[in-house]
């Protein structure tokens, strides 16, 4: 089973549509590891961002993600990674079909709804920026079809 990094942004909370997103991803069979509502400091929205440092977007896109609070979250499936950047849709809204989370809900790109880890490594590194070992809950559901 692999592990991804999800932030839902402070949209996401200013919408009250939490709870479908969320289900969106349960509905798919993964596993929610842990789970946290926070409001960012600057030096962690820099450090998560800090592939993005020096881009146009850069200074709105941590203006945006420091604006309310956030969720931030660890996914566990097959494939994790890639199931959810394909949930989620492209960054460009005008290119996320109907179907995905962003092609659904978000309304401008620069105020995009939804982060998801692009590979396993990125997944390693957000999550030590927003959890701990011990933040992490491992468990198994008998009942589920998938586990």
């Amino acid at each position: 089973m692999e592990r991804t990094f999800v932030m839902l942004k402070p949209g996401v909370l200013q919408r009250r549509i939490v709870g479908e997103v969320l289900r969106r991803f349960e509905r798919k069979g993964l596993k929610i590891i842990a789970l946290r509502l926070l409001l960012l400091d600057r030096a962690t929205a820099e450090a998560h961002y800090r592939e993005h440092q020096g881009k146009d977007f850069y200074e709105k896109l941590l203006e945006y993600t420091l604006s309310g609070p956030v969720i931030a979250l660890i996914l566990e499936g097959e494939d994790a990674v890639s199931l959810v950047r394909r949930m989620a849709g492209p960054t460009d809204i005008r290119e996320a079909p109907p179907g995905t989370i962003r092609g659904d809900y978000a309304c401008r790109t620069r105020l995009n709804i939804v982060h998801a880890s692009d590979s396993p490594a990125s997944a390693e590194r957000e999550t030590a920026l927003f959890f701990k070992p011990r933040d992490m809950v491992e468990w198994k559901d008998e009942n589920s079809p998938w586990f």
